[in-house]
C-alpha cells in the first residue's frame, strides 16, 4: 500500500472515528434527556396529560330544607325530570323538535331558546328541551324514544314551596345566576346552579348552599365524555328551623280575605316571629326555574304590588298608634302624669292653624288612660307640644323605631322618626308647632314598618325589655342577655291600662273587635292615618265618606293588640291598606289573629 493509500485511510478512519463519537454523544444526551422527562419530569407530564385526558365538573349540592317550629317542611328539593337534545345524535333537529313538541308541548319562548342554545353549543353537549317534567311525560317520551333520537332524560332537584303564596315573602325564592350576582366562584359558572334571590333563602344562602361535589370525566381531544372516572357527591345544606308556626301563617293570612296589608306576630317575651304575612303575595315556585315575561308583568304591575314585603318594607303614618309612644315619652319626662286632664272641644288652634280632633263633637276633660281608650287626638297635640319632639323622638328609637331591625328578609326599611335638627338638614326650616302636634298623633313625618310597630308593642308590653325579633330561635344565653329598658314599670302599667279600655271599655275604639277565650282578653291600639289632605272647603261643606272614594285615596287602617293582658305572651300589628277604618277593619282582622294564637298554645 502507498503512502497515499495510508493517508487516505487514515483519514477516513479519523472521520469515521468522529462520526461515530458525535452520534455516541448525540444518542447518550437523547437517553438522558429520555431518562429525566420519564424519571425525573414524570409526574409534571402526567399531570399534563391528565389535564387534557380528564374533565373535572361540579356537582351542585342539595340546598338544605327550611321547617317552621313544628317541623312542617316549608321549603324543599324535589325531584325533576328533564328532557335534553344532543345535536349530534340527531339526524334532522327540527324534525325531532316537532316530533318532541307532539308530546310535549313547548312554548314559542321555549322552542326558540332551544334552538338558540344548539345553534351557540358544540354539537355533543346536551342542551335542555323542557324540565319539570310530570311522569306521564316522562313515560310518554320513553315510549317513544326510537323517534327522538339524541333526546335523553335526567334527573336532577328543583326547589319547591309546599305552601306557595303562604311564605313568598318570609322564605323569597331561588333563581338562576344573574350578571349582577356573578362573583369570583366558579360554582356561579355552573349551568343550573341556583342562589337565594329573596328573603331568608338569600340571607341564609351561605347556610343552604352546602358543599359541591365533583366528578371527573376522561374526555377524548374533542372534549367529548368518554367515561366517568371519579365522582365526590359533595354535602348537602344545612336544614334550617324558623320560629314561624304555619298554621298561625295560615290563619293570619286568611283573616285578610281580599285586603291588602301586612300583619306580624311576636312572642313578647323572646321576640320570635311566630307569623309574617303580606298580603297580597305570589307563588314563589313561579320563580324557581324563570317566570314568564307574562306573568312578571302581571305581578309587577298589580296595584296592590304583590311583589313588595309590606311587613318590612312597607313604611307608613303610624297613626294614633303612635300615641303610646308620645304617652310613654311625656310620662317619663314629667310633663303629665296620671292625674294630667286636657279639655277636648273637638279642635283647637295653634298658631295660626286648626287642629281637629276626629270627634268633631269633642271628647271633654281627658286623662292619659281616657285619651288612649277614646284615641282623642286634642290630649296628644297638647302632650306632644309640651314633651318635644327630641324627647318623643328619643323614646321612638328606644322601642324599636326609626331603625332596620335586621330580621333577615329583603329591603327592611327604617321607617322615620323625625327631630328638629332633622328637619333643618332636610328642608332647611326650623320646627313649628303644628309639626309637633302632627307628632303626637302620629301623622306628619312619622313613617313605620308593621314590623318596627310589633316590635315597639312588644317591648312596652312585656315589662320594657328590649326584644329584637328574629325568625331563628334564640338561645338560652340570647335571651339571657335581653336588656330591661330605662322605663317606668308605673308608667307601662298606666299606657296597657289605657290599651285594655280601647277593647274592653265602654266607648273603646276597638270595642267590636274584643273577645273573652275562658277570661283570657285582648288589649290594644286602634290608628286610622289619612292619604290625601282634606281641604278647609271640604271640612266646611262636608268631608267625603271613605267608601266614596277611590281605593287609592282610603284612609290606611292600623291596629295593634296584645293577649292576655295580665300576662302578656303575643303582640301583633295589622295594617290594611287603604282599609279606611282601624276600629273596624284592622282590629277584627288582629282579634282573629291572636285568638288563633291562643287555641294554638304555641310551643
Amino acid at each position: 500500500m502507498s503512502s497515499l493509500n495510508k493517508e487516505k485511510n487514515y483519514i477516513l478512519s479519523r472521520r469515521l472515528a468522529w462520526i461515530i463519537a458525535v452520534n455516541l454523544l448525540a444518542f447518550a444526551v437523547l437517553v438522558a434527556r429520555l431518562y429525566y422527562l420519564q424519571v425525573y419530569e414524570a409526574d409534571k407530564y402526567k399531570m399534563l396529560s391528565d389535564e387534557n385526558r380528564i374533565s373535572t365538573r361540579f356537582l351542585l349540592a342539595p340546598r338544605g330544607t327550611i321547617y317552621d317550629r313544628n317541623g312542617e317542611v316549608i321549603a324543599k328539593n324535589e325531584q325533576n325530570f328533564q328532557a335534553l337534545i344532543i345535536a349530534e345524535q340527531t339526524p334532522d333537529i327540527n324534525e325531532t323538535l316537532e316530533r318532541f313538541k307532539q308530546i310535549v308541548p313547548l312554548s314559542e319562548d321555549e322552542e326558540k331558546k332551544v334552538v338558540a342554545d344548539i345553534k351557540n353549543k358544540r354539537r355533543f353537549i346536551p342542551v335542555k328541551l323542557k324540565d319539570n317534567l310530570s311522569w306521564n311525560e316522562v313515560s310518554a317520551i320513553l315510549l317513544h324514544a326510537p323517534d327522538l333520537p339524541g333526546v335523553e332524560i335526567t334527573e336532577g332537584l328543583s326547589r319547591k314551596y309546599p305552601m306557595g303564596d303562604l311564605y313568598a315573602h318570609v322564605l323569597g325564592y331561588v333563581g338562576p345566576v344573574s350578571e349582577a350576582d356573578r362573583k369570583d366562584n366558579p360554582l356561579y359558572m355552573v349551568p343550573g346552579f341556583k342562589i337565594g334571590k329573596s328573603g331568608l333563602e338569600r340571607s341564609m344562602d351561605y347556610k343552604l348552599q352546602g358543599k359541591s361535589g365533583t366528578v371527573k370525566l376522561e374526555v377524548n381531544a374533542y372534549g367529548r365524555v368518554m367515561k366517568e372516572i371519579e365522582r365526590d357527591p359533595g354535602e348537602q345544606g344545612d336544614s334550617l328551623t324558623l320560629t314561624v308556626d304555619s298554621r298561625l301563617q295560615e290563619a293570619a293570612y286568611k283573616a285578610f280575605g281580599d285586603h291588602s296589608g301586612a300583619a306580624v306576630v311576636l312572642d313578647v317575651r323572646t321576640g320570635e316571629i311566630l307569623a309574617m304575612v303580606s298580603t297580597p303575595a305570589f307563588d314563589p315556585n313561579l320563580f324557581t326555574n324563570g317566570i314568564s315575561y307574562k306573568q312578571w308583568n302581571e305581578l309587577l304591575n298589580n296595584e296592590r304590588s304583590p311583589l313588595i314585603d309590606k311587613a318590612v318594607s312597607g313604611q307608613y303614618s303610624p297613626g294614633s298608634t303612635f300615641k303610646i309612644v308620645v304617652a310613654l315619652a311625656a310620662l317619663e319626662a314629667g310633663v303629665i302624669d296620671a292625674d294630667t286632664r286636657f279639655y277636648c272641644a273637638g279642635a283647637t288652634e295653634i298658631g295660626n292653624i286648626r287642629f281637629h280632633c276626629w270627634n268633631h263633637y269633642g271628647h271633654g276633660s281627658l286623662n292619659v288612660v281616657e285619651a288612649l281608650k277614646y284615641s282623642c287626638d286634642i290630649f296628644f297635640y297638647e302632650t306632644a307640644l309640651r314633651v318635644g319632639v327630641d324627647k318623643i323622638r328619643e323614646m321612638a328609637l328606644k322601642l324599636g323605631m326609626g331603625e332596620v331591625l335586621n330580621v333577615g328578609v329583603d329591603n327592611e326599611k327604617a321607617g322615620l322618626i323625625p327631630s328638629k335638627s332633622w328637619k333643618k338638614a332636610k328642608y332647611g326650616t326650623q320646627w313649628a308647632p303644628g309639626d309637633s302636634a302632627n307628632t303626637g298623633i302620629g301623622q306628619g313625618y312619622v313613617l313605620v314598618t308593621p314590623m318596627q310597630l310589633v316590635t315597639m308593642l312588644a317591648r312596652v308590653v312585656n315589662g320594657g325589655y328590649a326584644i329584637t325579633p328574629t325568625f331563628i330561635k334564640p338561645s338560652k344565653k340570647d335571651l339571657e342577655q335581653i336588656k330591661r329598658l330605662k322605663i317606668s314599670r308605673r308608667h307601662i302599667e298606666l299606657v296597657k291600662e289605657g290599651m285594655y279600655e280601647v277593647v274592653n271599655g265602654v266607648g273603646g275604639t276597638a270595642k267590636r273587635a274584643k273577645f273573652n277565650l275562658d277570661g283570657v282578653r285582648m288589649g290594644g291600639k286602634t290608628g286610622t292615618t289619612q292619604v290625601r289632605r282634606i281641604s278647609m272647603k271640604e271640612r266646611k261643606t262636608g268631608v267625603i265618606r271613605d267608601e266614596y272614594l277611590p281605593w287609592k285615596l282610603r284612609n290606611h287602617a292600623w291596629f295593634m293588640g296584645f293577649t292576655p293582658v295580665d300576662n302578656p305572651r303575643y303582640a301583633v300589628a295589622v295594617i290594611v291598606e287603604h282599609g279606611s277604618s282601624g276600629s273596624g277593619v284592622a282590629a277584627p282582622i288582629a282579634s282573629k289573629i291572636l285568638q288563633e294564637a291562643l287555641k294554638l298554645d304555641i310551643k
